[in-house]
């Protein structure tokens, strides 16, 4: 239950990390394309829309999002993970089709990636802004532009885990990407940092938000953004909103010395293999993604011997591969057959998993080749992985991997 009093609450605590004032946010552009349903997308599209008069475009169809960007050119845009990679995948597609003009864009990219973090936190020269701002002239604005984010002011990420190397190349290519952390039963945001971004950390706690770390691990925090409680259900309310005012997220998190969280895991989907390790599933799986061809993934292991996943290839980047690579493809259970491709996802596995311990990474793979929408017995309406529903749909190919 969320009162007047929490949503209004928040919108004032956020309006100050934005760095705008209420009247700066009148007329400016976003597209509404989430299910009113999440929570995000009911604070940005419905309620800054009555308390601020931003201009709401609406989408009817998440996969006309790409279009109606391009349409809208909004200056705040929120999306979840998976809108971000996909973004991402259509500009890597789109460049590959040209061998040698993608050389030069991601020669400019690795030029203006430690330019950019310099300008993020003050400490570049005049002559590194004006390298960067000759980068972004010649290479960066135009795709902005093609993607329709050339006139984006706040581009905002959250609802589940997003790989830290992702937050950084939309950065470097002038989309001011951050990750937001929160819940529906804090009215959304509780972290978020605009300005100053840490890559693989999801901000600052808002300005009059307690934001505490737990002894056993758990995130919790207390302020005028934690909802009245659960509807009729007063025992899920006192597990969730403890004596003292504090909201426990279910989430595992550190705090570090500049006071940005770092989530590390759901309490209750952290995976501890036969062998008694405690793994993150969320970690594994945005490190999977890091992988050119794939686009999703669910990692496998509770009480298993060792650590798998179903990994399910991003069929906007096959093409393009494809073709890099002198390979000529009907279908994509054609393509993810061909030796070439299971060699170079391997690859790609092993060298994601090089930051963990032998205990903790993932072993096998199976490669899946229909994507997963949102909305169904496997994802949420917000793309979260519905694990149980993973684990019951593919029973055979998970079985497969430890036989």
């Amino acid at each position: 239950m969320l009162s007047n009093y929490n949503v209004v609450w928040t919108m004032e605590a956020f309006l100050p990390v934005y760095g705008w004032t209420r009247d700066d946010l009148v007329g400016k552009k976003v597209v509404s394309y989430l299910p009113m349903a999440h929570i995000a997308e009911r604070m940005v599209s419905h309620y800054m829309l009555l308390g601020a008069g931003i201009e709401v475009s609406t989408c009817p169809e998440t996969s006309l999002l790409t279009a109606f960007l391009g349409e809208v050119h909004p200056n705040i845009v929120f999306g979840v993970p998976r809108v971000w990679e996909k973004l991402y995948a259509g500009v890597t597609a789109a460049l590959s089709a040209d061998p040698e003009k993608a050389e030069k864009f991601n020669e400019a990219v690795a030029a203006a990636e430690p330019l950019r973090e310099k300008i993020t936190w003050g400490t570049a020269t005049e002559d590194e802004i004006a390298t960067y701002q000759f980068l972004d002239d010649v290479a960066f604005s135009t795709v902005r532009q093609l993607v329709g984010l050339d006139e984006c002011e706040v581009a905002v990420t959250g609802a589940a885990p997003i790989p830290a190397q992702l937050i950084t190349w939309f950065r470097t290519i002038g989309v001011p990407l951050a990750e937001v952390y929160g819940m529906s039963e804090n009215t959304g945001p509780m972290t978020f940092e605009r300005f100053k971004v840490k890559a693989g950390t999801v901000g600052k706690a808002l300005p009059g938000v307690e934001l505490a770390i737990f002894p056993d691990g758990e995130v919790c925090c207390r302020g005028g953004l934690v909802c009245q409680g659960y509807l009729n259900d007063p025992e899920k309310t006192a597990e969730a909103i403890d004596a003292d005012g504090w909201l426990h997220s279910g989430d595992i998190g550190e705090i570090d010395e500049d006071g940005y969280l770092r989530i590390v895991d759901r309490k209750k989907e952290l995976i501890i293999t036969a062998g008694g390790k405690n793994l993150s599933p969320a970690n594994l799986e945005a490190s999977l993604k890091t992988v050119p061809l794939i686009g999703q993934a669910a990692v496998i292991g509770d009480n298993r011997p060792f650590v798998s996943a179903l990994v399910v290839i991003d069929g906007e980047v096959a093409p393009g591969w494809a073709a890099r690579n002198g390979i000529e493809f009907t279908t994509l259970e054609e393509f993810a057959e061909l030796p070439a491709v299971v060699e170079a996802i391997n690859a790609g596995v092993v060298e994601a998993m090089s930051g963990y311990n032998g205990a903790e990474s993932v072993k096998k793979v199976c490669i899946l080749t229909e994507e997963w929408m949102p909305d169904s017995e496997l994802l949420t309406p917000t793309s979260k992985l519905k694990r149980r529903g993973v684990n019951e749909v593919f029973a055979a190919q998970i079985e497969a991997l430890y036989a």
